[in-house]
């Protein structure tokens, strides 16, 4: 417990003394940590939004001009016999114009350029849940394409799983980016503290000379790493903070209408505890590698 208190007072000194350098290193891990946390929180918000959108996924069949009664029947009765659907619901092609006008009042004025309504009429169904699982609702989308009268059938769950898959390719792009920036920023934060373990050498000697433990003579430099770390770790949640406030307030309606009427949130308490939790290792990673020849015995 000495060593340990020893080592954070001496480190925090070392800290001080060299505060030009060490500001360089804590900005560099600071930057390293803020690209990642942009990275969680966008990916984040994103996957709570998916959580949503899946649980209502549900399909339109979307019928042609000339699609009579009859055809339309057959087409819900395959719905209802298939034991797929928890409701469905006829939109009717002055409806799904006015549903236009209505969710994207921005481009309404699109669709006045049109002698005739552009939108086709649609059946939209609910799927039930777990019919997903057992391929019910594959089976019947290839079903009921085929039917006379369909234009095209859109099933949510298969853009839902593109962005899914999209969603993992640019965290994947992300970690390997931060990754790099991490490394980046270990190597600065052991670069300064090699500086201190240089400017200290005469007193790691003597240190050496009347033997002292290996805790009191590298600790020091780890708790240095280690700080370097974690106060670079707090200024870059401090900064995805302050930008998310600032996104809320400036691009609110957008954000928003981006992430189904839900404003940009922040990073979960856990992601915030791994971001810093991970800072500090890496940092005292930096300082124990600069630190691991000193106390060694050159004999």
């Amino acid at each position: 417990m000495r060593a340990l208190e020893y080592s954070f007072r001496q480190g925090a000194a070392s800290l001080w003394r060299s505060r030009g350098s060490s500001a360089f290193a804590l900005l560099a891990f600071a930057l390293a940590l803020a690209v990642l946390g942009v990275l969680l929180m966008l990916t984040s918000n994103a996957d709570q939004l998916l959580s949503r959108w899946t649980p209502a996924s549900e399909f339109s069949v979307y019928l042609a001009d000339t699609t009579t009664s009859e055809q339309r029947g057959a087409i819900e009765s395959a719905i209802d016999q298939s034991g797929v659907s928890a409701g469905r619901e006829y939109v009717s092609k002055a409806q799904a114009l006015t549903r236009f006008r209505q969710e994207f009042a921005e481009l309404a004025n699109l669709a006045e350029g049109f002698e005739d309504n552009p939108f086709p009429a649609s059946i939209e169904v609910r799927v039930g849940q777990g019919a997903e699982r057992d391929g019910r609702v594959d089976a019947l989308v290839k079903q009921v394409v085929q039917l006379p009268g369909v234009v095209d059938v859109r099933y949510d769950r298969d853009w839902l799983a593109r962005v899914g898959t999209a969603l993992d390719t640019v965290r994947a792009a992300g970690f390997a980016l931060a990754l790099l920036m991490g490394l980046a920023a270990a190597v600065t934060v052991a670069t300064v503290v090699r500086l201190g373990l240089l400017a200290r050498h005469d007193e790691i000697e003597i240190m050496e000379l009347v033997g002292a433990p290996l805790a009191y003579i590298r600790g020091p430099f780890v708790a240095e790493g280690f700080l370097q770390g974690g106060i670079g770790a707090v200024l870059a949640i401090a900064f995805l903070w302050l930008s998310q406030a600032l996104a809320n307030a400036w691009w609110g309606t957008e954000l928003r209408a981006l992430f189904d009427g839900e404003a940009l949130r922040f990073l979960p308490v856990r992601l915030s505890a791994v971001l810093i939790l991970g800072g500090m290792l890496v940092g005292s990673t930096g300082g124990l590698a600069a630190a691991w020849r000193a106390g060694s015995d050159p004999r």
